[in-house]
């Protein structure tokens, strides 16, 4: 009851405090741009809580059956509506620094062990700072930091490509590497047909040509090979991703699953 109370007093709280952030007169700095910051996550939930009625909680209120178990980066443009409509009760959200499965094993292997997820998706994505970093020094990083990065390892760089062609091509490895370690890990479940492992490259900048804000998959179950993962993507779907115009036709044919970004 104490808890309740404590509840319902927040809530009115939040209220209040809704209502003072409305009227108060504004400030300069830090200050201020925490106020709206508050305000706004406050507003949003607000809206949230008004078009959700309780028959939308209702599927996954006391226990959750997600449907993948879904590794991505911490970087706050990579979100999970662009994969998923309502992802509430969907999707069981892994996100660390680069994509990471040997830096949140556990997490993962809660999803595939304890929630029985039929796939696991890794989800990196362009213009990753993760990547970018072990590409270049990050030894002045905190101790926390650096060890995370540590874990992340890419091909040596090749001199002949530009510097964004090399993190793109960075960003492909990493993912690759992640779902090589899935594959041993869940070595047993991906043999049984009881887990699919899935490698994909968020782009919200069209650097790979398919659209900005497309999920380009990269890779299934270890097959890097574009036209089986169309393949692959038409059996599970029946569909495919849709190229612009210029990646069409026969040359497409022979591009990789992950294209080059334009030279800038």
């Amino acid at each position: 009851m104490k808890f309740m109370r404590r509840m319902a007093w927040l809530g009115a709280g939040l209220l209040f405090a809704g209502s003072i952030f409305a009227n108060e007169e504004p400030a300069a700095g830090e200050a201020e741009q925490l106020r709206g910051i508050v305000r706004n996550l406050l507003d949003d939930n607000a809206a949230f809580v008004k078009s959700h009625k309780p028959a939308y909680y209702k599927p996954f209120s006391e226990q959750q059956h997600p449907r993948a178990t879904v590794v991505t980066c911490s970087d706050s443009r990579v979100h999970t509506h662009a994969l998923d409509k309502t992802p509430d009760g969907d999707l069981f959200m892994v996100r660390d620094i680069g994509n990471q499965i040997s830096t949140a094993e556990g997490s993962v292997e809660y999803g595939v062990h304890h929630l029985h997820t039929p796939l696991l998706i890794i989800v990196g994505h362009v213009a990753c700072g993760a990547i970018k970093a072990v590409q270049s020094d990050y030894s002045r990083e905190s101790e926390p930091i650096k060890r995370e990065l540590d874990s992340i390892k890419l091909p040596p760089k090749n001199p002949q490509n530009q510097e964004s062609e090399e993190w793109l091509r960075g960003v492909d490895a990493n993912v690759n590497n992640q779902v090589d370690f899935a594959l041993k890990k869940f070595a047993n479940e991906v043999k049984e047909n009881k887990l699919t492992v899935i490698g994909a490259i968020y782009d919200f900048q069209n650097a790979l040509h398919q659209g900005q804000g497309r999920l380009v998959i990269t890779n299934i179950n270890g097959n890097t090979d574009a036209a089986s993962i169309m393949t692959d993507l038409m059996k599970f779907s029946g569909i495919g991703p849709k190229p612009e115009k210029k990646a069409a036709g026969k040359a497409a044919a022979k591009k990789p699953a992950v294209e080059q970004p334009e030279h800038r």
